[in-house]
């Protein structure tokens, strides 16, 4: 009796619910595609300049999608537990 007490105490919990981590994910795809998003625009040869790492996407879009991103994870690990 004693035994099947204390495995049932030893039950693996998670400590947050699958909302959260739905969350947690959503935000970790914001964050990957901004920073995706940021990258490139760079020139092989020192002496050409390449114009485009100022475009809308990098200065705009993207710092916005990774900055949406971590505050998501905030919002998912603050998420209160129904239980």
């Amino acid at each position: 009796m004693g035994e099947k007490k204390r495995k049932e105490e030893s039950k693996k919990t998670f400590i947050f619910e699958r909302k959260n981590y739905l969350w947690m994910f959503i935000g970790l795809f914001l964050i990957g595609l901004g920073f995706i998003l940021m990258s490139g625009g760079g020139s092989n040869d020192p002496k050409i300049y390449n114009d485009s790492i100022f475009s809308v996407r990098r200065i705009r879009i993207a710092p916005t999608l990774v900055l949406l991103g971590f505050g998501i994870e905030i919002y998912a690990i603050l998420l209160k537990n129904n239980k």
